[in-house]
Formats: C-alpha cells, sequence, structure tokens
C-alpha cells in the first residue's frame, strides 16, 4: 500500500528504524498490522507512552484513562503512541509490614523496565505518567538515562478527606492508630478517620514523597508548567495531558533531550523547591539517583547543603496546615518556583521541555498576596529549608531529617536500640518505651532490611500517642514524606556493613542538633573500635529472589541507593542507536 501520509521527521535518524524501515523490517510491521496500525503510523515516530496504572491503590487507578489523552496528543502532532504499563509498590498499603521492603527496590525496577521496554521495541520518545512515591523518580531515572525525547506528567494527588469541619489525610489515619493504641480515640472515631480520608483517586495530598517529586518534576524541566498542580480527579488534567503528547513531538522535532534539561543547575532548582515546600527526606535519596543517570556527582550531602541555605516558605502538610489542593487553588508549584526566582535562589536560564527557560516559563506567574499557603522568601516560615542534613560520629556518611513545622531541634537521650522496625512497632504499641529515649531502629537500610524500609506506621503511632515531640527516632532506613516529629533516617554506614549506628547498646547518649547539623553518641573513637571488632555481620532472611539481587548491587543511602554506576559507566546512549 503507497504511503498517503508524508512523514514529518527524518526516521534514519531515529531508533524506530531498526523496527519500521525497510525490507528487513518487514517481519516487525507484520506485526503493527496486526495491531491495526496504517503504513502512514508506521511511518511515524513511536512514542511509549509508559503508566504505572494499576489496581494497588487510589495514586494510580486514574492514570490509564491519562494516558488515553497523552495518545491523542501525540497523535495530534504526528506521532503514534505505544502505551505500556510498568509496576508500583504502593506505600500507604506496603507501610508497617514486610512489604515495604519492596518500595524503594521498585524504584530502579520501574527505571528498569521502562529502559527495557523502550530498548527492546525502538521507541523514539517518551511520556511517563507516576503517581505512587517511587515511581516519579523511576520514571524520571529512566527517561535521564536513555535520553530519548522525554515529557513526565505526574497523575496528580488525591482531594483532602473531611472529617468534624477539618482536612485530613492518611497521615491522620496512621497517626489515629497510635491514639487509639493510647486509649485517645474509641473503635468507632477511628473506622470514622479511615472511612474519610481517602475520597478519591489520586496520591497522598500532604507534601509527602509523591507531591515533593511531583513538584521537582516541574522545577527541573521535565513535567509542563502547571501539570503537577490539578487534583487526579479534575477534568482539567486532560489539557495539560494532551499538551504533554504535543510537547514531546515539539522536543523530538527540536533535538531537546533529557540531559540538556537535567544539569547541575536543574537538580539545585529541585532541591530548593523541596526545600522550600517543606518536602519529603526521601528526595535525599532520589535526587542523587536522577543525578546519577545522566553522571552528575549530587548526593545527600549536596543536597542537604542547599536545603540549609534555602527558606521554608510552603507552609504544607505533615509540618504545615495545608494539602496540595490548596496549593493548586492559589497558583500551583509555579508561585513557588516564582517566589524563589525572585529572591535569587533558582538558576532561571535552565531550559525545559517548553523549549523555554525556567524564567521564561515563570515571565507571567506572580506570587498571590491574598493567600497564606506560599510566602515570599523575604518573610519565610523558617529561614531555612524544611529538610536538613546531619553528620557525626553517628553518622559519618550522612543523615537527613525533616524539621518543617518543628519547634525545638535539639535533643539528647539514651538509646533504646531494636534490630527491626517490628519490634519498635510492638514496644510502641505497648507503651514500653519511656519518654526522653532515642529509639533507634536499625539493620533497616538499603543493604540490611534489605529494602530501606519507611518507618511512618511507627513514627505515627508516636505521635498519636502524643509522645511525638518527646522521643527521638533514628534509622539506617527511611521515613514516610508524612512522618513528622524528630526522626533522622538514612543514618550511614548503615548497620549492615559496620556503621556506628550498629555498635550502639541500650543507653548510650545519643545528642541530636538539627540546628548545627550534627548526629553523636557520646562514646570515644576508643570505644566504638572496641565494639568493633566484637561486630558481626548478620543475615536476613531474603537469600534469593528479587530483594536478595537488590542486596547484591546497592549502593549507600548518601549516594541515592544506586544499583549501577550510572552515565559516567556508558559507552552508549540509547537514543543513539
Amino acid at each position: 500500500m503507497p504511503l498517503d501520509h508524508k512523514p514529518q521527521f527524518d526516521k534514519s535518524k531515529l531508533p524506530s528504524r531498526h523496527v519500521s524501515v525497510g525490507p528487513a523490517s518487514a517481519p516487525h510491521r507484520s506485526y503493527y498490522y496486526a495491531m491495526g496500525m496504517t503504513d502512514a503510523e508506521i511511518a511515524q515516530p513511536f512514542v511509549g507512552v509508559a503508566t504505572c496504572w494499576n489496581e494497588a491503590a487510589p495514586c494510580n487507578i486514574s492514570l490509564a484513562r491519562q494516558a488515553q489523552v497523552v495518545k491523542r496528543g501525540v497523535k495530534a502532532a504526528q506521532g503514534t503512541p505505544r502505551e505500556f504499563t510498568t509496576i508500583t509498590v504502593t506505600d500507604g498499603i506496603a507501610m508497617g509490614h514486610s512489604g515495604m521492603k519492596s518500595s524503594l527496590a521498585s524504584r530502579d525496577l520501574i527505571a528498569d523496565s521502562v529502559e527495557l521496554t523502550m530498548r527492546g521495541h525502538c521507541y523514539d520518545a517518551l511520556v511517563g505518567l507516576a503517581g505512587c512515591d517511587k515511581s516519579l523518580p523511576g520514571m524520571m531515572m529512566a527517561m535521564v538515562r536513555l535520553n530519548v525525547p522525554s515529557v513526565f506528567m505526574y497523575g496528580g494527588s488525591i482531594l483532602p478527606g473531611r472529617l468534624k469541619g477539618k482536612d485530613i489525610t492518611v497521615q491522620d489515619v496512621f497517626e489515629a492508630v497510635g491514639a487509639h493504641s493510647a486509649g485517645k480515640i474509641s473503635d468507632e472515631e477511628l473506622r470514622d478517620i479511615e472511612c474519610a480520608a481517602c475520597p478519591s483517586a489520586g496520591s497522598c495530598g500532604g507534601q509527602f514523597t509523591a507531591n515533593t517529586m511531583a513538584c521537582v518534576s516541574e522545577a527541573i524541566g521535565l513535567a509542563l508548567p502547571g501539570s503537577a498542580g490539578a487534583p487526579a480527579p479534575y477534568e482539567s488534567r486532560d489539557a495539560y495531558a494532551e499538551a504533554s503528547g504535543e510537547a514531546v513531538m515539539a522536543c523530538l522535532a527540536a533535538g531537546i533531550r533529557p540531559r540538556d534539561i537535567v544539569t547541575r543547575k536543574s537538580l539545585e532548582n529541585a532541591a530548593r523547591v523541596v526545600a522550600a515546600s517543606g518536602g519529603s527526606t526521601n528526595a535525599g535519596l532520589h535526587l542523587p539517583a536522577i543525578a546519577n543517570e545522566v553522571g552528575i556527582d549530587f548526593d545527600l550531602h549536596d543536597v542537604t547543603e542547599i536545603f540549609r541555605s534555602t527558606p521554608y516558605i510552603a507552609d504544607l502538610k505533615p509540618g504545615g496546615r495545608y494539602v496540595a489542593k490548596d496549593l493548586f487553588e492559589v497558583g500551583g508549584v509555579g508561585i513557588i518556583m516564582k517566589a524563589l526566582l525572585d529572591g535569587g535562589y533558582i538558576h532561571g536560564d535552565c531550559i525545559t521541555v517548553t523549549g523555554k527557560t525556567i524564567a521564561e516559563n515563570l515571565a507571567e506567574v506572580t506570587l498571590p498576596s491574598d493567600q497564606d499557603v506560599v510566602r515570599p522568601t523575604s518573610n519565610p516560615l523558617t529561614p531555612t529549608g524544611g529538610v536538613v542534613g546531619l553528620r557525626g560520629n553517628l553518622a559519618p556518611e550522612g543523615a537527613i531529617v525533616k524539621v518543617a513545622g518543628m519547634g525545638n531541634q535539639q535533643f539528647t537521650g539514651p538509646a533504646r536500640v531494636f534490630d527491626c522496625e517490628e519490634d519498635a512497632f510492638e514496644a510502641v504499641k505497648k507503651r514500653t518505651y519511656k519518654e526522653g529515649e532515642v529509639l533507634v531502629i536499625r539493620y533497616e537500610g538499603p543493604k540490611g532490611g534489605p529494602g530501606m524500609r519507611e518507618m511512618l506506621a511507627t513514627t505515627a503511632a508516636l505521635y498519636g500517642q502524643g509522645m511525638g515531640d518527646k522521643m527521638a527516632l533514628i534509622t539506617d532506613g527511611r521515613f514516610s514524606g508524612a512522618t513528622r516529629g524528630f526522626c533522622i533516617g538514612h543514618v550511614g554506614p548503615e548497620a549492615a556493613v559496620g556503621g556506628p549506628i550498629g555498635l550502639l547498646k541500650d543507653g548510650d547518649i545519643i545528642a541530636i542538633d538539627a540546628v548545627k547539623g550534627t548526629l553523636e553518641v557520646e562514646l570515644s573513637e576508643a570505644e566504638l573500635e572496641a565494639r568493633r571488632k566484637d561486630w558481626k555481620p548478620r543475615t536476613h532472611d531474603f537469600q534469593s529472589g528479587a530483594l536478595w539481587r537488590y542486596a547484591q548491587t546497592v549502593g549507600p543511602a548518601y549516594l541515592g541507593a544506586l544499583t549501577h554506576p550510572g552515565a559516567k559507566a556508558e559507552t552508549h546512549v540509547y537514543a543513539d542507536i
């Protein structure tokens, strides 16, 4: 059949030429005909439209519908969309049991599976839609790794629940479990909270990890301005979905690739927005992992140094008062970025998927004066970021803590040591701890868990018992973006490799100072060395399967819990095959 459509792109320079052009591609084309594709569609660039759709949680349930609109945008711009899906592990359901070991590992599996699908089918460009926490960085990592023209789109946040005249989120449900265990609320009150907290599709509504990384997607330049804002149920998301499909074709025509966008400057912009919004400590893992895909050194210490010099200006949960829907209604991520740009905190010359710079994208944006969700940098909630880094003899490789909304940022107390989260949660549930202690949860790091679990169930239970400001908690694992209170995560080196956290004993005095950025145990180096000689590695229960494989390859938290060498070791880039 003769072509009735003149191709808009030169396929001789695109990956899809290997599966669609010339006599040798006849077998491949026979498969496309089997799926109803026309010669005109085969002659166009192939655009992967990847989603994390599944029925595991509300975060992902609307992504399949949004993908259909993205495909409409790709088609309108003379591209041929090819939809595929990848996995997600939903933290809200994985939380509080061994399922959480799968969460961080899923980030890298998402990136790997998108990479393999794109490579295997020679797609020329990518639009990625994601909802749950790890799926956002996983999708962005794949984009930068492949370096084909790409546009990221967030699936949108959940609407806030309403109970007794107040907005509530899943954070309130976790904290209600603690209140219930302390006898502060009844069975009926707990049920009322769980039934009201999550009223729609979408990702957790506070400035937890999903919304934090959604803000990053705009700040780093991989997403269209405004696309991270509208809640998942809003039909207005369709306009952004269609525009994202059109934008990826424009990037393909202009030759704009993710590594043109993700630079040291844009990573710094992303870190600024995390700090200014009181975002999730998990950004301290995900920004270094994205940087690794482009070969940029940008570890936890680089991230937290930026956090320390950034004003905290967005009054968002869990430390503040508002949720993502409130931020959207006053102007979205763009007004946080505009406030930071006006204050001289972000680089305005970074290119984005619009083909314009950050400054050009924000030229018409103003920070509204009739709202108190986002403040100007001249009048911040606090002069330094909502997330800070810590170092000391207990964390030579560093640690991280969210201080947004916290009054006291110093704490000293005796250690109460647990070798897994379950034991700590049981102690909290039974209230067998003492006020003023520092709860230590170890052997939960990337290798030792394996999988670096989040500890929201434990921290939320403490908060629900009214002990959130009377205790501290440190771990070589992670904390949810919904965690609040004095909770220090990512302590490294982790216990499983003989880090100092693995040498602690009950009663050791731990001193935390988030103002100075220190995490110390009051032990001499000689005592630590003596304990180190007696320390023996532990064996975990995952001696086969995916988590075993993850433990073999994963690196330290301060570098981003990386599972491969990144762009520095590349000898070729997929986009140039």
